[in-house]
């Protein structure tokens, strides 16, 4: 990951943002330390896509907790 200064990104933004397309930049500052990340729309995309996948493995994980219905009470639930 390439790590640059907030006044060096603002000073040669284009460049930094050209080269997040390959891989995450990271923006500092001193006193305060990481202040952001940039990446590629295509990055984000991915992050978000399995974070909203490990969101639904957690809820199935989850559901799958919950007490077992019966096939009996199954059928006396749906009437059948």
């Amino acid at each position: 990951m390439t790590s640059v200064t907030l006044s060096q990104f603002r000073k040669q933004q284009s460049d930094y943002i050209a080269a997040a397309q390959r891989e995450p930049v990271e923006i500092t500052s001193r006193g305060v330390g990481r202040r952001a990340v940039v990446v590629s729309p295509e990055f984000y995309d991915r992050a978000i896509e399995a974070l909203e996948d490990l969101a639904d493995i957690r809820a199935a994980e989850v559901a799958r907790g919950e007490p077992a219905i019966s096939f009996d009470d199954l059928v006396d639930e749906l009437g059948l």
